[in-house]
């Protein structure tokens, strides 16, 4: 036998043949129930997948590096320059802390610098003329050159890409950029960056901006043309999913709404003179990366054929096709219990987005959602992208799913329904339209409540928090980056004492949209003194009215059961002691074990201190012991063939000695012998299809944990 007949030898069963053979294992029980997987995004996934059924697909003979660029926008073999770029967020309040940061991660492995903003400076305000709270909120507070000619010391960004999430109107920040650029003598033509507004983003997660859309795609134009004259590698137009995402969405609704917001914005510039060749380029799309593996490599494959095509139907070219992918591992997913968890979360999530074929990507370090990243967690979180690139030698191919039945034809399933999510949007008048009539609030509520519902039952499983919860944890309290307002307000006060004000008066007085020169006239502007404030005060006319919408909640999926566990460590402290629970282990551990470990791992979730060391020859016994614990809560354990005997005694023998305990059963007994249990006093019982969040709630308030 040899490599040319080895297959021969063996014939291939049909998908009926198959069936049937697993239909006979699966022993009378429903195959579709059993074996058909529904996922969040309305796909039904079989198990198993044959060549057949991607035969028919039209992308399955696509090449690397050529439209629709399914397998990626660079074509194979094209080692050097298919790696993405190591763009980690670099968290920090001050310029001073973020050049620290900058150039220490640079020089161990970051290749892009991932500038974070805080709110205040996302919204093109002042220290002084923002919510104190919101300056240092989740970034860096900015107001002048001077600050970036700090967070950029010693740092070329001739030579160093970055990204930077400009907010809703990207004007100010790209002309301060610019003006530290002139000071510095760099040329700008030789910056690779994405500096990008994204105004749809900004209404979706904060449901408001301070004025309409058709100013800030003004602002967008005016960038744009002066990036393809004077930048044509800075990239302007910014196309964020994470506000659908980190609300609870699913990989259809992403996708969807960020081909709606790509459109307005490309239809916006369009209308404003703009062609296609020079709008398309010009956009840089950023997508939140999920735990669902396969889903997540087929969003990032789909999202680049459905753009190309989109592109295509303005008459682009296969160059303007190219989509350019920027990504970071899901905010949604992330811990503060447990939370070394998180490093096998986002190294899935980060081999998601590289077999995907992101351009560029940030790792989420693994206290993301407790505290800004300390210099060891960064240096896992950079790490783990170092070791896919280098170790699991991940850049060296092309479209590594490539040829995969399932992700294939996964792949096409999705971009079916997010293309169809696509136009129903369009048909509402564009993604404005759709957000102001609350559509896609409702749609994502939708999915983001079964979500809900599935970790509070524990369907969806939260290692370390819903399941397999740690007992000896103590949960860290989330912590803020430290900011002074005040001395933030001091700070620009002493600047602006510095500058010539007449000089700079007069020519944030001329500026103007219906300047041709607009951005220029803005970084003189700033090299005359001006701050970003300034500017935007200067460009967005006042008066004009914000637009608001509904928000889109920003939460992670952990939350709720967090907060059972924060709240009995607030109890622990105030009484010295955890809540308890007492397991009545009835009968040998054969009889009791399995439902003992239910129990106590349900309990655990929400930050009890179980009491399951004895086990119970007699229901007098266990119900002595069970009031003498101190516990507020007892779970009878044992099986089916045994409750009827033990648990109507062992419970009236509990309520006579305590009648303020908690009985609880663990499993499901039939409706009938369930009543006779509560007739004998029975609370309720716990089984692997109770909402556990619900019950442990329920349980604390009783108990007076919560308020």
């Amino acid at each position: 036998m040899n490599k040319e007949t080895l297959f021969k030898e063996f014939s291939v069963p049909t998908y009926e043949q198959w069936r049937e053979a697993a239909e006979k294992t699966l022993k009378g029980a429903s195959f579709d129930a059993k074996l058909l997987t529904k996922t969040y995004e309305g796909i039904t996934l079989q198990p198993i997948y044959r060549q057949e059924d991607v035969e028919k697909l039209k992308h399955i003979h696509a090449q690397p590096g050529v439209a629709p660029y399914l397998r990626g926008t660079k074509a194979a073999g094209a080692f050097a320059a298919r790696a993405w770029e190591v763009s980690q967020e670099i968290l920090a309040a001050t310029a001073e802390e973020f050049n620290q940061i900058a150039r220490h991660d640079l020089a161990r492995g970051q290749t892009m610098l991932n500038l974070a903003l805080d709110e205040a400076t996302k919204a093109g305000l002042d220290p002084e003329d923002s919510v104190h709270s919101k300056v240092g909120k989740q970034g860096l507070s900015l107001f002048s050159r001077e600050d970036l000619d700090q967070a950029f010391a010693e740092i070329d960004l001739e030579k160093v890409p970055l990204y930077v999430n400009a907010g809703a109107f990207g004007l100010p920040l790209l002309s301060l950029l610019m003006a530290h650029m002139e000071a510095k003598g760099q040329d700008p033509n030789k910056l690779h960056a994405c500096v990008g507004a994204d105004p749809m983003a900004t209404l979706a997660s904060e449901g408001i901006l301070s004025v309409p859309l058709t100013t800030l795609y003004d602002g967008m134009a005016h960038a744009t043309r002066w990036a393809i004259k004077r930048a044509p590698q800075v990239k302007t137009i910014l196309v964020q999913t994470h506000p659908y995402h980190n609300a609870g969405g699913n990989a259809v609704q992403e996708l969807g709404y960020a081909f709606a917001t790509g459109v307005e914005y490309v239809q916006a510039l369009l209308d404003r003179g703009l062609s296609i060749e020079e709008i398309a380029p010009r956009i840089q799309f950023a997508f939140s990366i999920g735990s669902n593996v396969f889903m997540e490599i087929a969003k990032i494959r789909a999202a680049r054929m459905l753009w190309a095509s989109i592109i295509d139907s303005y008459g682009g070219s296969e160059a303007a096709q190219k989509m350019n992918i920027h990504a970071r591992t899901s905010a949604w997913t992330k811990t503060v219990l447990d939370p070394h968890v998180n490093l096998l979360r986002a190294t899935t999530e980060a081999f998601s987005a590289v077999v995907g074929g992101v351009d560029s990507l940030h790792v989420s370090a693994y206290d993301e959602a407790i505290r800004p990243a300390t210099e060891f967690s960064r240096r896992i979180a950079r790490n783990t992208q170092i070791i896919l690139e280098q170790e699991a030698h991940l850049a060296k191919v092309a479209d590594p799913a490539g040829g995969s039945w399932y992700i294939e034809w996964l792949t096409d399933e999705l971009a079916a329904k997010a293309w169809e999510l696509f136009l129903q949007v369009e048909e509402q008048g564009g993604m404005e339209k759709a957000l102001a009539a609350g559509i896609p609030q409702e749609q994502i509520a939708g999915v983001a409540s079964k979500k809900a519902e599935n970790a509070a039952s524990r369907k969806l499983r939260i290692v370390g928090t819903n399941m397999y919860a740690n007992a000896q944890e103590s949960p860290e309290q989330p912590e803020k980056l430290q900011c002074d307002p005040a001395k933030r307000i001091a700070e620009r006060q002493a600047y602006l004492q510095k500058q010539n004000r007449s000089a700079m008066d007069a020519i944030l007085q001329a500026l103007s949209f219906d300047r041709q020169d607009l951005l220029d006239a803005s970084i003189k502007a700033v090299q005359a003194g001006a701050t970003l404030g300034e500017l935007t005060k200067a460009l967005l006319p006042s008066g004009t009215g914000p637009i608001s919408v509904k928000a889109l909640p920003q939460q992670r999926i952990a939350e709720s059961f967090e907060q059972l566990r924060f709240q009995t460590e607030q109890y622990a402290a105030k009484t010295g002691g955890k809540p308890k629970v007492f397991l009545a282990n009835m009968g040998p551990v054969s009889k009791h074990k399995a439902r003992a470990d239910f129990a106590a791992e349900f309990f655990t979730v929400g930050g009890f201190d179980v009491l399951r060391q004895q086990q119970f020859t007699s229901v007098e016994e266990a119900a002595e012991a069970a009031n003498a614990s101190g516990a507020a809560i007892t779970v009878i354990c044992s099986d089916d063939e045994s409750y009827p005997e033990i648990v109507p005694t062992i419970v009236k023998e509990i309520k006579a000695g305590q009648p303020e305990m908690t009985v609880l059963l663990a499993g499901l007994p039939a409706a009938e012998q369930l009543a006779v249990y509560k007739d004998a006093g029975l609370d309720d019982c716990i089984h692997v299809r109770t909402n556990c969040y619900q019950v442990l709630r329920d349980l604390l308030q009783r108990i007076g944990v919560m308020a």
